[in-house]
């Protein structure tokens, strides 16, 4: 199937969903060769991914990752972003799941180690102290008892080793950039995912459809990154029970201050841990602080805790200024069995 895929691929010819989801079945199932992978993934980005190619692609990552199940009526949430933004900024989504997890939001948080930056998700909490390489079936037990986990894309994803080499020697970005958000092990019916072109905030609120998501906000901030941001315009792309709307986003239009791109810069896996803390303990304020109120306040709303973007704004600061947030860092820390060193400066659990 991949070998003729490729060739109806490089003519411009577009896949169904179905065949193209057999195709990443093929590749999922070590059927496809290094070369057939590594050609069929040039072939279709320079094509463009259909809406129909990713979800269908999408559906046979679904169904070959080792699934875990959450317990409660709430809407489990994932927050995180395709990589590859122009604009690097810190580690937002991770910081932010903390403020969202402490509004009592269930919070499940797929994510890698950095590729395109130099502080993953995975990377970022082991720097703070949470064990991440866990069995699906500990994560699983931690989601239900405390209703927030990390779920280490290798541990979840074991079909995915098939491809790995390819997409490292080709070394650009593919289409598995865009799935990864798309393919939470959990079963998250509610995504906040930055992408890192305007283009996507079209293409994937209908994938998101298409994969029967319940509320998602799809956003690119106009000047290159893949968050909400406050240093510019952020093109929003939101699902709510089936239907799309789309419209643009200002600081302003959450109360909060307009910044500038160098306010907003990334750093080192300690550095960052450190600045983490900082943030979710409420002494680090400016546009570092807005930036994580922004896409925590997005995250409660699609979680279901705020009726507006603006009210979630109101519930993270509040969650920031109890202590609530970096409670539940500590709760992470003490349920994976991780280090508090960072947090506490002395190991005290």
């Amino acid at each position: 199937m991949i070998r003729e895929a490729i060739a109806d691929v490089v003519d411009g010819r577009h896949l169904t969903s179905d065949r193209a989801r057999g195709v990443m079945a093929e590749i999922m199932e070590g059927q496809a060769t290094p070369a057939q992978i590594a050609a069929f993934l040039i072939a279709i980005r320079a094509k463009g991914e259909t809406v129909e190619e990713i979800a269908g692609m999408a559906l046979a990552m679904r169904e070959r990752c080792t699934s875990i199940r959450s317990v409660g009526n709430g809407r489990v949430v994932d927050m995180c972003g395709t990589g590859s933004a122009p604009l690097r900024t810190f580690n937002v989504s991770t910081i932010a799941m903390f403020v969202v997890a402490a509004a009592g939001v269930t919070v499940a948080k797929h994510g890698n180690r950095g590729v395109t930056s130099a502080c993953g998700s995975a990377d970022l909490l082991e720097a703070l102290g949470v064990r991440v390489d866990l069995d699906p079936r500990e994560v699983e037990r931690i989601l239900r008892e405390h209703r927030l986990c990390f779920m280490f894309a290798p541990r979840f994803h074991p079909a995915m080793r098939h491809a790995a080499g390819p997409r490292k020697e080709i070394g650009v970005r593919t289409v598995f950039n865009i799935l990864g958000p798309l393919t939470n092990p959990a079963g998250a019916r509610g995504h906040v995912l930055g992408v890192f072109s305007e283009d996507l905030v079209t293409r994937l609120p209908e994938v998101a459809v298409r994969l029967e998501i319940e509320h998602a906000l799809v956003v690119h901030g106009r000047a290159g990154v893949d968050e909400i941001c406050v240093c510019c315009p952020t093109l929003v792309g939101e699902v709510s029970d089936g239907t799309v709307q789309r419209y643009e986003l200002r600081p302003e239009d959450l109360g909060l201050t307009r910044s500038v791109p160098a306010a907003l810069a990334g750093s080192d896996p300690l550095d960052a841990a450190d600045e983490a803390v900082r943030l979710l303990s409420g002494e680090q304020g400016g546009a570092k602080q807005d930036m994580v109120l922004a896409n925590a306040a997005a995250g409660i709303y699609v979680g279901g805790k705020a009726t507006s973007l603006t009210e979630g704004v109101v519930v993270a600061r509040e969650a920031l200024d109890s202590g609530r947030a970096l409670e539940r860092l500590r709760d992470l820390i003490r349920a994976t069995g991780g280090d508090f060193s960072r947090v506490d400066g002395d190991g005290r659990p």
